[in-house]
């Protein structure tokens, strides 16, 4: 008779990455030894510009393209030389190409008269509702290019933290350390 034996056997291999600091002119990126990774923006970066700047304002671009107003300095100043210019515009060409000349030569009644000016003053308020319509579409649009520029700007920043958070991984792995254990046991 013969007696055979038999064995089992394990090997267990653990890799663990190591601890890495990846730098380049706008982010670094920590890995450690426990795989978690952490990107920051350098100090100063048109990155953390970006990143600041559209956190500090995307509210207020959201609710002004939501809501438009003209409560700002250029659009007062705008919409207030529109008047001006057309009160003073419409004043003088109905006063000096129309009624002057039809008073001169006995041709229409005050009546008549306080009718132009009416009808003037409603064209008038038409044409400044208009305008106000136009400033606020043309806010809204400004408002909505903002939005896309600074969401394109911060796409820009955000593949970059990636692209250098993939840097770090690859460094963390290449800096890794590996232990295999190896277990026996005969029957």
């Amino acid at each position: 008779m013969s007696k055979s034996s038999s064995s089992n056997s394990s090997s267990t291999t653990q890799n663990q990455m190591g601890n890495t600091t990846t730098t380049n002119p706008f982010y670094t990126t920590r890995t450690n030894d426990k795989g978690e990774i952490t990107t920051t923006f350098n100090n100063g970066t048109a990155g953390q510009t970006v990143y600041n700047t559209v956190n500090q304002n995307i509210g207020r671009l959201l609710d002004n393209y939501l809501n438009p107003s003209l409560d700002n300095v250029t659009d007062q100043a705008k919409l207030a030389q529109f008047r001006k210019n057309m009160g003073e515009t419409a004043q003088n060409t109905l006063q000096n190409n129309i009624l002057n000349p039809l008073i001169k030569n006995n041709m229409i009644r005050s009546s008549q008269a306080t009718n132009m000016y009416n009808n003037m003053q409603n064209q008038m308020n038409d044409s400044i509702s208009d305008y106000t319509n136009s400033l606020l579409a043309d806010s809204q649009n400004n408002s909505w290019n903002m939005i896309n520029n600074l969401a394109n700007l911060y796409s820009q920043a955000y593949q970059g933290v990636s692209a250098n958070q993939g840097t770090g991984i690859n460094a963390a792995f290449g800096n890794n350390t590996s232990s295999t254990s190896s277990s026996s046991k005969a029957k």
